[in-house]
């Protein structure tokens, strides 16, 4: 591994990560960017990249009997971002999210309540918004291109784009086993997994790799059991204290973002490093 970034090809720049290219395989850099409604945030959540990358290790570890994934190594990468970089395997992804939702919120509680289901899985009537579901549903999305929204499908429809339903099934099968694990053990925390998603991809002798991050509050809901209240948005450890403070505004979805407050800013990063004090059970030097 080359001791710099300076001596790495920069493959690819997402909206909170870099990737770099280490002869077969990848550094992937988080920053402390924030996203929300797929626009990238004028400021920085500090340490929100070490946040996403240990908690990714922690799980990546914890979950490697259920899956294989990409994780090599968080210690073997350059020193300016230690702590904020992993060396992955090279996947070939498939172009689909595997979301699982255990309760029912965001778009998921909107299509809801337009259709009396989400993602083609019909659900009972009656339902309120942040409710626990009968049992966990898959609904997975489209990866949408730089700078436009991801779109829920139905499982014949990601199925067709995946072009191979067997696979889909296999891939559902193991996101929802992955959700029923994380749930349990953020349960133990006093932390409710209201949903989340996962990313799989390819790599040769292997069909099935989880891959990119892994129940971070990037891309997963977190809520503390505590002040669970069915009826209404719930307080998180996630990035949806951005999305509510941003609707609050006024803010259309559309570039440019607003600026975040000082204390918006300093209130989601305590709730980050909360969400990875509690869940790790270790501490995040501040």
């Amino acid at each position: 591994m080359a001791r710099s970034l300076e001596n790495l090809d920069l493959v690819a720049s997402g909206k909170v990560r870099e990737v770099y290219e280490t002869g077969d395989d990848l550094l992937m850099v988080a920053s402390d960017r924030i996203s929300i409604y797929d626009v990238i945030m004028p400021n920085a959540i500090p340490d929100k990249g070490r946040v996403l990358t240990g908690m990714s290790a922690f799980w990546f570890d914890r979950t490697s009997s259920i899956v294989p994934n990409h994780m090599i190594s968080i210690e073997d990468v350059p020193d300016e971002v230690r702590g904020r970089a992993m060396l992955v395997r090279r996947l070939e992804m498939y172009p689909v999210e595997c979301v699982v939702r255990g309760y029912l919120s965001g778009s998921g509680w909107r299509e809801y309540c337009e259709t009396g289901a989400v993602c083609g899985v019909g659900l009972p009537e009656g339902l309120k918004e942040s409710e626990r579901l009968p049992r966990p549903i898959f609904t997975p999305a489209t990866k949408a291109e730089f700078g436009d929204h991801d779109e829920n499908v139905d499982f014949d429809r990601a199925a067709e784009i995946v072009g191979d339903r067997a696979l889909m099934e296999e891939l559902m099968r193991i996101s929802i086993e992955l959700y029923e694990f994380g749930a349990r053990h953020a349960a133990e925390k006093g932390i409710i997994l209201a949903d989340t998603k996962f990313e799989f991809g390819r790599h040769p002798g292997a069909e099935v790799i989880l891959g990119d991050e892994v129940l971070t509050p990037d891309s997963s809901r977190y809520w503390p059991a505590d002040l669970y209240e069915p009826g209404h948005s719930q307080p998180s450890f996630d990035k949806q204290f951005v999305r509510d403070w941003a609707d609050a505004a006024g803010w259309d979805h559309s570039p440019p973002a607003p600026e975040l407050p000082e204390e918006v800013v300093a209130q989601t990063r305590d709730r980050y490093l909360e969400a990875y004090e509690r869940i790790t059970g270790e501490e995040l030097d501040r």
